[in-house]
């Protein structure tokens, strides 16, 4: 996951709506049943897959009265934490 990216998505879900990421996820998720589909080319859906959800996350944590900045440090810090253990 890429802080600068989830940043970014979370920016265009203020500025639109949430469906717009989820319809995007739904279809990059259809993408992933292609077979002919290399390994590379599924890592890069899989880490837009995972950006876009972190970017919900962090939009959850606003509307539930978290300021921006500390909704995504505290994102990153459990994403980080997760990979530690």
């Amino acid at each position: 996951m890429k802080l600068p990216v989830i940043k970014h998505l979370t920016n265009f879900i203020e500025e639109n709506d949430q469906d717009y990421v989820l319809e995007t996820i739904e279809t990059l998720e259809a993408l992933t049943e292609v077979s002919s589909l290399k390994d590379e080319e599924l890592d890069v859906i899989g880490e837009l897959i995972s950006n876009m959800y972190g970017a919900l996350e962090v939009d959850k944590m606003i509307k539930d009265g978290a300021p921006k900045k500390e909704a995504l440090n505290t994102f990153m810090k459990r994403v980080l934490g997760s990979i530690d253990k």
